[in-house]
């Protein structure tokens, strides 16, 4: 989500087709490799070979300013962790039937009722987030450091008053805030909110509506189908 996102996926839409979201809610796997390298991946069976999706690998380190970097080239003279996920709502080329995929309708009730009802956004569409962004994975994070249920950005979270992004009600709170904030700035249009929240509100504003990624649409319509589909629970 947020802006910072939007810029990267064009930056980085040579090796990732789809950010941020984990393929399933199963917790995030860390992985020590016979050579030393760390692998961070939701991807079942890593290390098994499977077909190239553009997004397979993402580098993990320390530059020499001491910054966290990230990028699709192993860098060379720098320790590293290796970062796999695959995008869950937002791959274009997703094969899951988001009108049957099983829905997650009893974690963090008590967090996104509070959340939904001291921001004004329906609770619903809380839900149908969070399954398009994390498939309720608490522990969730994208290679370029999105966090949590919710996946906020670090800068977005600080700005929202987000003290700890993997903590489930803290992510939840600051996630309902900036979607709220999105359905605010696009008069309650949940389609543009929602592309907001994906790619960034300048992005919606400048092209008038959902931005022509294909990620942001295929996340836009799915946030829709979900969103629909727990309305009706």
């Amino acid at each position: 989500m947020t802006i910072a996102r939007s810029l990267l996926i064009s930056l980085l839409a040579a090796f990732v087709s789809g950010l941020s979201a984990p393929i399933a809610a199963d917790s995030v796997k860390r992985i020590v490799h016979p050579d030393g390298t760390v692998e961070f991946t939701n991807v079942k069976s890593a290390g098994q070979p499977r077909a190239s999706t553009g997004n397979d690998t993402v580098y993990r380190y320390t530059d020499e300013h001491g910054v966290v970097a990230y990028s699709s080239i192993q860098p060379a003279g720098a320790a590293f962790d290796v970062i796999r996920f695959h995008c869950y709502a937002c791959d274009p080329d997703s094969t899951v039937d988001w009108r049957k995929t099983p829905l997650f309708t009893k974690p963090y009730r008590s967090e996104i009722q509070t959340a939904a009802r001291e921001f004004g956004v329906d609770p619903a569409l809380v839900r149908a987030v969070i399954h398009a962004e994390s498939a309720f994975n608490e522990k969730a994070l994208s290679p370029v450091g999105a966090q949590g249920l919710m996946q906020l950005m670090p800068g977005t979270a600080e700005e929202l008053g987000v003290k700890n992004a993997l903590r489930a009600a803290d992510n939840i709170r600051g996630g309902v805030n900036y979607l709220a904030k999105m359905l605010d700035r696009f008069n309650g249009n949940v389609r543009m909110a929602t592309a907001a929240y994906n790619a960034g509100p300048g992005a919606v504003s400048r092209y008038q509506g959902v931005p022509p990624y294909a990620e942001t649409k295929a996340y836009v319509e799915r946030v829709g189908i979900l969103h629909e589909r727990y309305a009706a629970r």
